[in-house]
C-alpha cells in the first residue's frame, strides 16, 4: 500500500505522527463504452466552450458563479485556506463505540505510525480497546474538512471518515404513519423464531461478489467464442417462471420459512453427526437449539416464548 496523506494525531499535548492509506479498494471489473454500431471506442474530452480546443486536465482550474460573475479558484488558492494546510486529526471527544449511526460512516483509513510515534500510537490503541470508546476527530482530506471516528481494528487504528449530519437525510415515508398495522402475537412469535434460526456469527469471507464472477464467466466464454457465445449454455438454462407467484398470507409465509429452515437444521445435524463427531459437537448443538426453536414457534399460541437476545453490532 502506498500511503496517500501524513499527519499526526492530537489529543491533548499527545501527538502521534501518523501515515495514512486507504483501508479499501474497488475490485469491480472495468468496462468501457463503445459505439453498438461499429465497436468504436466513446472518448470523453473536455472542451472550452470558448476556443473549442480540447484543455488537458493539468490545465484546468475550479470556479464559481454567482450574479453573473465568475471567480476562479487555483489549485494555489485551495492549498491557502488554513485548514487545508493542516495535517492534524484533531480528537474533539471519546464517545462509547455503539453511539455513532453506522449510516454516517464513508471512507476508512489505515493509520500506520511514524518510527518516533510507535509507542504513543500505542498507547492511544489500548486506551481505546480497553475502554471501549472511538474517538471524534476533524481533519482536512483533498480539499474537504471532514468528521472522523477514530477506532481500533485488530492491531492497528483505523481512521473512518463520516457523513455531515445534513448529509444524511431524513426518512419520512407517510405510509408507515397512515397505515395502522396490528400484529399479533403468534406472528411476533413465528417471526422471532425465524430470525433466531437464521442467526448466526457474521464472517464476510463466507460471501462473495455473485455478480463479478458470472460477468467474470461470460467475458472469457465471449472472449472464447465471440458474439456467438450461448448464454444457456454457460449458465445453464433459467429457471422456468409460472403463471403467477403463489400468494400467501404473512402467517403462512412464516409457517412455511420455519418448517424450511427446520429441516435445513435437522438435515444439516445428521450429517454433522455422521461426520467427525468432536469438531462438529458445538455446531450440531446449536443448530438443533435453533430447530427446537422452529418446532416451539408451531405449538400452542397460547405459550409465550422470550424474543431473541438483541445482538449488539460492532464495526470492526
Amino acid at each position: 500500500m502506498r500511503s496517500i496523506w501524513k499527519g499526526a494525531i492530537s489529543f491533548g499535548l499527545v501527538s502521534v505522527p501518523v501515515k495514512v492509506y486507504s483501508a479499501t479498494e474497488d475490485h469491480d471489473i472495468k468496462l468501457h463504452q463503445v459505439h453498438d454500431k461499429d465497436r468504436g471506442r466513446i472518448r470523453y474530452q473536455r472542451r472550452c466552450e470558448v476556443c473549442g480546443e480540447v484543455v488537458e486536465y493539468a490545465d484546468i482550474d475550479k470556479a464559481y458563479e454567482e450574479g453573473g460573475r465568475t471567480v476562479v479558484l487555483t489549485d494555489e488558492d485551495l492549498e491557502s485556506l488554513p485548514v487545508e494546510r493542516s495535517r492534524e486529526i484533531e480528537v474533539v471527544e471519546f464517545v462509547p463505540d455503539e453511539q455513532i449511526d453506522p449510516m454516517f460512516f464513508e471512507k476508512s483509513y489505515y493509520l500506520e505510525p511514524e518510527k518516533v510515534g510507535v509507542k504513543p500510537y500505542q498507547l492511544l490503541r489500548r486506551t481505546l480497546e480497553q475502554t471501549e470508546l472511538t474517538a471524534v476527530v476533524k481533519f482536512a482530506l483533498r480539499q474537504k474538512t471532514r468528521l472522523g471516528a477514530l477506532r481500533v481494528r485488530g492491531d492497528v487504528m483505523v481512521l473512518q471518515s463520516l457523513l455531515w449530519p445534513d448529509e444524511v437525510r431524513e426518512a419520512a415515508f407517510p405510509i408507515l404513519e397512515d397505515t395502522d398495522v396490528k400484529i399479533s402475537d403468534k406472528e411476533l412469535k413465528m417471526s422471532s423464531s425465524l430470525v433466531e434460526s437464521l442467526s448466526s456469527e457474521f464472517e464476510p469471507e463466507q460471501f462473495t461478489d455473485e455478480y463479478q464472477e458470472q460477468l467474470r464467466q461470460l467475458l472469457e466464454a465471449k472472449l472464447a467464442k465471440g458474439d456467438a457465445v450461448d448464454t444457456e449454455e454457460t449458465f445453464g438454462a433459467p429457471a422456468e417462471e409460472g403463471e403467477g407467484a403463489e400468494v400467501l398470507d404473512l402467517m403462512e409465509a412464516l409457517r412455511r420459512s420455519v418448517e424450511s429452515r427446520r429441516k435445513a437444521s435437522g438435515a444439516a445435524s445428521g450429517a454433522t453427526a455422521s461426520g467427525t463427531r468432536g469438531s462438529g459437537t458445538k455446531a450440531s448443538g446449536s443448530r438443533a437449539a435453533k430447530a427446537k426453536a422452529a418446532d416451539d414457534a408451531e405449538g400452542s399460541p397460547k405459550e409465550e416464548k422470550a424474543p431473541p437476545k438483541r445482538r449488539t453490532r460492532k464495526t470492526g
